[in-house]
């Protein structure tokens, strides 16, 4: 038998290779499916960096006294043992050199501010999602009309309306009281429209309708079947009702700046008595106002996160 009749040994198999990805395909995967690589973590890392550094130099700042905040005109970066002093004055205690503060009070201001966004918050999310129901799933006569004039609304700056505000609190008698800083906040234009939105993709016809042939009333329909599904919806818009009435500022200075219903907008302008700042008492107050914005976030961030992925994928 010659060489040429003999058969060749069977090659091995090769190993498959994975199809090669174009730069488009790639773009068009989700985040999910996305590995995060060092740049992506150097980048985060400085943006936190920058987030938190006002905040860490607050607290910082908030531990010493006025007068050792810089050491040989070099700023301090470790914490001191000065902070229950400072506590002590924005509270109203009294020391040399520094300006008496006991009319910020600083304590029941933030106790007041507690009170008032715990009611916000529980207005906001039961009027705008009983309103967005409403726009979105019940049928009546210049319902598309009225939401329009709603949503229109959110073009006019909130100051033009301080004026009037104030007129009407005042005729009713709601001046310096907690009624002025909750009322007017109770229903949020932009709460509306976002309720509306959600709850239109969110929710199918067919179940309210399979709902209201079982005999469940409209209310009924509201706390049974809307409710459950806008739990993710009402954390983000929860969490934006709560920061906008912490914040508030400009209002809550007109409507019950220095009196007994004060809130921490105007006890932190008030930090600022005497002709020369003291800014470790004013870096004391805006630390502590700054806390339970943190512990919110803490809180409440997943279900946050949550609720704007919902809300990006059923767009």
């Amino acid at each position: 038998m010659s060489a040429d009749t003999l058969e060749k040994p069977a090659e091995a198999p090769e190993s498959p290779q994975p199809p090669k990805r174009n730069r488009p395909a790639l773009l068009g995967r989700s985040p999910q499916d996305t590995p995060a690589g060092w740049v992506n973590y150097l980048l985060l890392s400085f943006i936190l960096l920058v987030g938190f550094w006002p905040v860490y130099w607050a607290g910082i700042i908030s531990t010493w006294k006025e007068d050792k905040v810089y050491v040989d005109g070099v700023p301090t970066w470790y914490p001191g043992p000065y902070f229950s002093f400072n506590w002590d004055i924005i509270n109203g205690g009294v020391a040399p050199s520094y300006p008496s503060y006991d009319s910020v009070q600083f304590l029941r201001s933030f106790i007041n501010s507690l009170i008032v966004v715990a009611i916000v918050v529980a207005g906001t999310l039961f009027f705008c999602s009983l309103a967005g129901f409403a726009f979105a799933k019940l049928r009546f006569k210049g319902r598309d009309a009225l939401f329009y004039f709603v949503v229109l609304t959110l073009t006019i700056p909130a100051q033009l309306g301080i004026v009037g505000s104030y007129q009407i609190m005042e005729s009713i008698g709601w001046i310096n009281t907690l009624f002025a800083v909750t009322v007017p906040a109770l229903v949020s234009a932009f709460g509306v429209f976002y309720m509306r939105q959600f709850i239109e993709d969110a929710i199918p016809d067919e179940i309210i309708e399979s709902a209201r042939v079982d005999g469940a009333s409209t209310f009924r329909v509201y706390t049974s079947i809307v409710v459950p599904t806008l739990r993710p919806a009402m954390g983000v818009l929860g969490l934006i009702a709560a920061v906008g009435a912490w914040n508030e500022y400009i209002w809550a200075l007109v409507a019950v700046g220095g009196s007994s219903w004060q809130t921490i907008g105007p006890a932190l302008h008030n930090l600022r008595a005497g002709s020369t700042p003291k800014y470790s008492i004013i870096l004391t107050g805006s630390f502590i106002a700054t806390i339970p914005l943190i512990l919110l976030l803490f809180v409440a961030g997943r279900q946050i996160v949550r609720g704007i992925m919902d809300g990006a994928v059923k767009a």
